[in-house]
């Protein structure tokens, strides 16, 4: 009876069990993420391409990390400083729009290969400094953060940078889940703009949401007692080779 009702509201592409494994990997990186502040957003990307169609890789993770973030944001609100996330986030709209138009027509192939290679830049490239907290600065990375996040769907580390310049770890982890709050929010109207039907999914979402707000509870709780060193380590390690079997389906 249960997977009769679940055959009938997933996905064609996704079975019972699959979703109960993309649940637990929204648990994961939600988890992942309350606890170091990165790294859950492409945890679940890299997970979501192995299953999805590439078309709905993007918009679908963008819900998902909207439920992730906005939760993340909910519960450690009191440490968000909304004068940066007002900047970002106005730049972050016109970046969603652009970037919404190449999205919309990019071939599948290209898209793992982009993926991957981003995704493998974020692990292992040093990222610069960005010293100053000023207006134009903020408008400029949101543009661009959110064009990356329309083409590539995760644009979470390239955020961080423009918020790293926030001393305080807790206040650093809100301000960031509030900023993707309002990024994923941009990227999902654009893609509604441009025609994808997020009804066929919703249900889907809901549950992944739902299992992504319980592990930003549980990320939450045990922000300072994790060995951060050794887990860094392992999930670059995890995140490689996704990325490079990525880039492997791309080009093969």
């Amino acid at each position: 009876m249960l997977a009769d009702f679940l055959s009938a509201v997933l996905p064609t592409s996704v079975s019972p069990l699959i979703a109960l494994l993309l649940m637990a990997a929204s648990l994961t990186g939600s988890m992942i993420t309350a606890a170091f502040g990165l790294g859950g957003g492409i945890f679940m990307l890299s997970v979501m391409t192995l299953i999805f169609p590439a078309a709905a890789v993007v918009p679908v993770h963008g819900a998902i990390q909207l439920g992730s973030n906005s939760g993340r944001a909910l519960v450690q609100r009191k440490h968000i400083q909304w004068q940066m996330v007002l900047w970002i986030s106005l730049g972050a709209i016109l970046g969603s729009l652009v970037g919404g138009r190449f999205a919309a027509t990019m071939p599948e192939d290209l898209f793992k290969i982009l993926v991957g290679a981003f995704i493998l830049f974020i692990i292992w490239v040093p990222r610069p400094d960005v010293q100053t907290r000023g207006p134009v600065s903020s408008l400029i990375g949101g543009v661009v953060t959110a064009f990356v996040g329309m083409i590539v769907g995760v644009a979470g580390p390239l955020v961080l940078t423009f918020v790293r310049v926030i001393s305080d770890r807790r206040e650093l982890i809100a301000t960031h889940a509030a900023l993707m709050t309002f990024q994923n929010t941009a990227k999902i109207l654009t893609f509604m703009f441009y025609g994808f039907a997020f009804a066929a999914y919703l249900p889907l979402i809901l549950a992944l949401v739902a299992a992504g707000f319980v592990g930003t509870l549980i990320g939450s709780h045990i922000l300072n007692k994790l060995p951060e060193a050794a887990f860094r380590t392992a999930f670059k390690a995890l995140i490689t080779l996704m990325a490079l079997d990525l880039l492997r389906r791309g080009l093969t």
